[in-house]
């Protein structure tokens, strides 16, 4: 594997390797990294297993310390590719609280914040597909 990130490797058993195509990859790349499964519900409405995390979106947790809580997305970083959630928080020693960040695979998304058009239109061109397949079969 070469020193900067390549579009073209495709996987390695070395957890070395995966770990440094993670670490090297550009932040729009990383963006898709930070997917999260979706709910039964929106599932069958969109057609899709998973979709990015955004900011306002509501989630639960899946996995951890803080499992089978909810609350909404108040930050992404991508960069770190880490979800900070509203109310999940630790205290620390000081008496202060801190925001505790999560991956995303760890959680599910439940509802998803329709502000942005780009994101309405991504979702709405995946759920339309599965419908006119759906009707062609009929025929």
């Amino acid at each position: 594997m070469k020193k900067k990130f390549s579009l073209k490797w495709n996987s390695s058993k070395q957890p070395r390797k995966q770990r440094k195509h993670l670490a090297k990859a550009p932040l729009h790349i990383k963006h898709k990294f930070l997917s999260a499964n979706l709910s039964r519900e929106l599932r069958k409405k969109y057609g899709k297993r998973n979709f990015p995390l955004r900011k306002g979106d509501t989630i639960t947790i899946k996995r951890g310390k803080f499992k089978k809580k909810q609350g909404k997305v108040l930050r992404v970083n991508t960069k770190a590719q880490k979800i900070y959630i509203e109310n999940i928080q630790v205290k620390k020693n000081d008496g202060s609280k801190a925001d505790v960040p999560i991956k995303a695979s760890n959680l599910q998304i439940i509802e998803i914040n329709m502000e942005d058009r780009k994101r309405l239109k991504s979702l709405e061109k995946k759920a339309n597909k599965p419908e006119i397949n759906k009707q062609e079969e009929k025929k």
